[in-house]
């Protein structure tokens, strides 16, 4: 018992971190709707597996050489395992000096990310912190150039492990930024906000009223910006979004994402696909109903559906393997590729690349995206950026045209090299640009001098929709079948398997870094 005093000592600091912010934080913290820290924390790991780390550290008050209190850390840090794999987690704690930085003690959140780049193990970040506070430059008696010991070495993370990032309360500053450096993030309906900098900052440099609300909560960041991905009703729907995204996901990039038994047959054939696309051209149909008769059912995770909405994707297995799933929405601009959904799938491609995900593409690709709002936006630059993202991507990549594929945007569905595989069903059509418009650019000069020339125009287009045929492009082995709709499911299944033992001569970073 020579040293019981010291471990009665360390009790009790453990117990003063266990008080976190003290009644008065937790209880504005509840007030607000919020768990605390140390709840969340538990609600996203395996019961009892969270090992904390730095858990002593803490501003300590002492009286005549005696410790009196430690106010701890606005930010804790541990392993925990999540559905029994082990993860790095950081979490901030609102109710000590809200998250501020000068709550904070030493470099807890950049030694958990060494952590997670050292052990190549997933990334968690639970973010509830307002980030800087003038209040550091008067204790620390100066201002200070603005650099963070956290910042360095996270781009070479992100090439490297999963990193996801939860939202949960008014997140400024760093913080802000680091809900973007991750491949998934998610915020909760109500209770989160983003802004790099929030109202009174707002209201010093603009002279602007704005609440918090107003200014970053979902309507803006996931509706408007997509600067968040997901949107949760609550923290616990956050955490099970969390948990199932990392789901499809290997530990790091010198593993194989994990297969499970998905108990539905590879080689199913949904009878609903051969009526799924309407004869006729300017009908929408359902793009989920679609994903769900290929992919195994109750598999497709959904990633920023609020955002981009003209191209869904998302997460999925198919005969228990991990996929990259895109479909173009024609319910949504007639899912044609506007600057939004060109940054949603930019990064889409980038994900799927650097964790060895085959991608499968059910293409109906009108075009970009025309107009002059798309011209102020930028969509010939965005464009250019979309096909050279799509160029660079290495995965096993198979496109089935289940209707159109034009112009420049109609490219974005190939690479000159790797595994790539190419189908239509017989609802499919394509070219450099639709008929309709094309016919009146390339003809203005003969339907304008003919005696009738809507009679004229109408003559060359079925003059030239009799030559879309996909069958006549078939001839030309131009593609490389035309299948029955039903087919599409055992195909894919085919082509995710082969794909395997290509993707684990691909193990380890990307050649291409991932930006987020």
């Amino acid at each position: 018992m020579v040293w019981q005093p010291e471990i009665e000592e360390m009790k009790r600091r453990r117990a003063f971190a266990e008080e976190m912010g003290g009644e008065a934080g937790i209880a504005e913290q509840r007030r607000r709707g919020k768990l605390t820290v140390r709840e969340r924390i538990d609600l996203i790991t395996d019961e009892g597996s969270f090992q904390e780390i730095g858990k002593l550290a803490g501003a300590a008050t002492y009286e005549n050489d005696k410790l009196v209190h430690v106010r701890p850390s606005n930010m804790i840090i541990g392993l925990g395992e999540v559905n029994g794999r082990k993860a790095v987690l950081t979490a901030g704690d609102f109710t000590v000096r809200g998250g501020a930085s000068d709550g904070g003690i030493g470099n807890k959140g950049g030694h958990a990310q060494r952590m997670a780049l050292d052990w190549k193990l997933p990334f968690i970040r639970l973010l509830d912190a307002t980030g800087g506070s003038v209040k550091t430059f008067e204790q620390i008696g100066r201002t200070y150039i603005p650099t963070n010991p956290v910042t360095p070495g996270v781009e070479n993370l992100l090439c490297q492990v999963p990193v996801v990032a939860a939202v949960l309360g008014s997140v400024a500053g760093l913080p802000a930024v680091d809900a973007c450096l991750a491949h998934f993030n998610v915020m909760v309906k109500g209770t989160s906000q983003v802004f790099p900098g929030g109202p009174p900052v707002v209201k010093a440099a603009l002279g602007i009223d704005i609440s918090k609300e107003d200014l970053g909560d979902e309507r803006t960041q996931v509706y408007g910006s997509g600067v968040i991905d997901n949107l949760a009703d609550t923290e616990a729907d956050a955490f099970e979004m969390v948990k199932r995204f990392l789901s499809y996901l290997p530990d790091n990039v010198w593993q194989m994402p994990p297969r499970v038994d998905s108990g539905d047959d590879p080689n199913r054939r949904d009878e609903y696909l051969l009526s799924a696309v309407p004869r006729e051209k300017r009908r929408v149909y359902d793009a989920y109903k679609i994903i769900d008769a290929v992919v195994d059912r109750e598999s497709f995770f959904e990633i920023t559906p609020f955002y981009g909405r003209s191209r869904i994707v998302g997460l999925a297995r198919v005969d228990g393997f991990p996929v990259g799933v895109m479909i173009n929405n024609p319910k949504r601009i007639g899912g044609s590729m506007d600057v939004s959904a060109g940054v949603k799938v930019i990064r889409f491609l980038q994900l799927c690349d650097t964790f060895h995900l085959p991608m499968i593409y059910l293409a109906d690709e009108p075009g970009f995206m025309v107009g002059p709002e798309q011209q102020r936006q930028g969509i010939v630059r965005a464009g250019a950026k979309m096909l050279c993202a799509t160029l660079r991507t290495r995965m096993p990549w198979i496109t089935i045209i289940i209707r159109q594929l034009y112009g420049v945007a109609g490219q974005c569905h190939d690479r000159p090299s790797g595994m790539f595989k190419r189908v239509a069903w017989p609802s499919g059509h394509w070219g450099s640009m639709h008929i309709s418009g094309g016919v009146s650019a390339a003809y203005r000069r003969v339907i304008a001098e003919s005696d009738d020339p809507e009679a004229k125009q109408a003559e060359i287009e079925a003059k030239l929709e009799a030559l879309s045929s996909p069958f006549r492009t078939a001839e030309a082995f131009n593609i490389e079948d035309i299948i029955d709709p039903r087919e599409t499911r055992p195909m894919v299944s085919e082509f995710v398997q082969m794909a395997q033992p290509m993707l684990e001569t691909q193990l380890g970073p990307s050649p291409t870094p991932y930006m987020p």
